[in-house]
């Protein structure tokens, strides 16, 4: 099955000597060359570190690509990719060098409605701690940032989360509006 995937970019901590900017452009073409091909890339953004705090300011772009392999299969070539450019999974939402998350396949839902549904209600205190251990689509957060439906804005807005039922432009109107403004384009 073909589907088009999207998959945010971001990074708030060189991977090297080059600026973020670089690392996300070299990331996209390393994704290439292992068999994930671009089909739109977003513009650029800096946004401010999420937990407040917890690092510099982010760089975070998104990416619609195209997939013909299982989910689990793309996740598992992100994950090169990121350990490739020196991503370490020491702390939850901590500094990253590289972080390239699938945000949705589709319409595809996983693992399930029932737990696709539980992991988007979690309050927040118990997202700083709960990791889940399984892929879960859409990503369960996908409607509360501004630094991922900014830049999915771009690339795929007229997406529709198929258990909320909203576009990608119909979750960006329900943000509040200092949370877009801390999503500068560069």
């Amino acid at each position: 099955m073909t589907a088009p995937c999207l998959i945010a970019l971001g990074a708030n901590v060189p991977s090297g000597q080059e600026p973020l900017e670089q690392t996300l452009r070299a990331a996209l073409e390393r994704l290439k060359a292992l068999g994930v091909p671009e089909l739109t890339v977003s513009t650029f953004y800096r946004t401010p570190c999420f937990p407040a705090g917890a690092g510099p300011d982010y760089l975070n772009a998104a990416a619609r690509v195209r997939w013909d392999g299982t989910p689990g299969e793309l996740l598992d070539v992100l994950h090169r990719v990121e350990a490739e450019f020196g991503r370490e999974r020491v702390q939850r939402w901590g500094r990253r060098t590289l972080d390239l998350d699938i945000i949705a396949i589709g319409e595809t839902v996983l693992p399930d409605a029932e737990t696709q549904d539980a992991w988007r209600a979690l309050p927040l205190d118990e997202q700083i701690e709960k990791t889940p251990d399984h892929l879960i689509l859409p990503h369960p957060r996908v409607q509360d940032r501004a630094f991922v439906l900014v830049p999915l804005a771009d690339v795929a807005p007229d997406w529709v989360h198929p258990r909320l039922g909203c576009s990608v432009a119909e979750m960006l109107d329900a943000l509040r509006k200092e949370a877009l403004e801390e999503v500068v384009a560069l």
